[in-house]
């Protein structure tokens, strides 16, 4: 008969990176904002997190700036296929461009999701450095 041995994790705060993936949430819905004070208050809290903690404010910023740069291809895309529009070129590069802010929107919604699962379950996040999930 083995012994089962329950080794008692240290307490670390698991409200500051839920109040950040709500604002990030809230802001992927309504006030863009939130995103930005979202952004700050990961990067405000990250030295002092604990171990696991650390990982999931690691996510949130890596979450931004690759939504970030996702988006301003998107947008860039769109923006210059505009003008040429005149000699049809211009509408690939709109649907393109829209297609790239369509799918980096719910990407971004998509990986909050997965983010808070992790917070929810107590684990830190197993790939805070990863492109996906």
């Amino acid at each position: 008969m083995t012994d089962s041995v329950t080794v008692a994790r240290p307490h670390e705060d698991r409200v500051m990176p839920a109040v950040i993936y709500g604002l990030y949430l809230f802001g992927a819905f309504s006030a863009l904002l939130t995103v930005f004070i979202g952004l700050i208050i990961a990067y405000a809290q990250r030295g002092s997190a604990g171990e696991r903690m650390e990982t999931h404010y690691t996510f949130l910023i890596r979450t931004f700036w690759l939504t970030i740069w996702w988006f301003v291809i998107g947008i860039a895309l769109i923006l210059f296929g505009i003008p040429l529009l005149i000699v049809l070129i211009g509408l690939p590069m709109i649907i393109a461009g829209g297609v790239i802010v369509s799918v980096v929107g719910v990407w971004f919604i998509v990986r909050c999701c997965v983010g808070l699962y992790y917070l929810a379950q107590d684990e830190a996040y197993p790939r805070p450095m990863s492109w996906l999930f």
